[in-house]
């Protein structure tokens, strides 16, 4: 499952003691995993990035992580609490984007309280036991979601709408005269326009998506090489399961 997981610590030892433990769970093929960060909340609430892991190319801006970040800072529950419009529309933009549900982001923030730390990861896993029960062992409370593209999906959505609008204007144009031919077809090509910048959108999120499965799967082809028995048939069909993904993105 391509998950997106939280865990909360009391201090800093603890949290960066969680890197390691993850580190050593991906290089035992537990977990296959492409990105972390350690956050920290501070007294008055602000969240903040204390260090991040990225892949070797890149960084955490844009993706679920990095929304995370974002919505921790002031999400849903710090609305309530008088965000200022700016945070606001910062935050509502993150929700739209991200890759988290709402149950999710209430537990996370409900859990890390000021003075409290928490490791964001981006992973791959079969099993939930292996991160579980070494984050516990830390004194780490965990919390998981998998992850849905959103941004994908809707997408998807205003494309097939901005379509159906297109297509019910040119009938309309088929049947107009004068000044109305002229207008409807103005707006056929301003609508024409807006489709090609969300497919040409939609093309590109595509594109950097295939790229980073390509990547990961390139990864645990070298992992799969150095292991054998049970852990390496583990790794072989975690390659397929993300060889599929791909070819699903290839078609889009």
């Amino acid at each position: 499952m391509d998950n997106l997981a939280a865990v909360v610590f009391r201090d800093e030892k603890s949290a960066y003691e969680g890197v390691s433990a993850l580190r050593a769970l991906d290089s035992q093929a537990s977990i296959a995993l492409n990105r972390m960060a350690v956050i920290k909340k501070n007294a008055d609430g602000t969240v903040v990035t204390e260090r991040e892991f990225p892949p070797r190319s890149g960084t955490l801006a844009g993706t679920a992580i990095g929304s995370l970040v974002g919505l921790l800072g002031c999400g849903p529950i710090g609305f309530a609490f008088g965000a200022g419009i700016g945070a606001f529309i910062g935050a509502v933009s993150d929700l739209v984007t991200s890759e988290v549900d709402m149950d999710f982001l209430s537990d996370v923030a409900g859990a890390l309280i000021p003075g409290t730390y928490a490791l964001l990861a981006d992973i791959d896993e079969e099993w939930v036991t292996p991160l579980d029960e070494r984050m516990e062992s830390l004194g780490g409370v965990v919390f998981r979601t998998t992850k849905t593209d959103v941004r994908a999906e809707r997408l998807a959505r205003e494309t097939a709408v901005r379509r159906a609008e297109i297509d019910q204007l040119k009938a309309e144009l088929a049947k107009a005269r004068g000044d109305r031919k002229a207008k409807l077809q103005a707006r056929i090509d301003e609508l024409r326009e807006r489709l090609e910048k969300r497919l040409e959108e939609q093309r590109a999120r595509s594109k950097q998506a295939s790229d980073e499965m390509l990547a990961r799967v390139q990864a645990l082809q070298r992992s799969a090489e150095q292991e054998q028995g049970e852990a390496k048939r583990s790794i072989e069909a975690r390659i397929s399961r993300l060889r599929e993904q791909y070819q699903r993105y290839q078609h889009v």
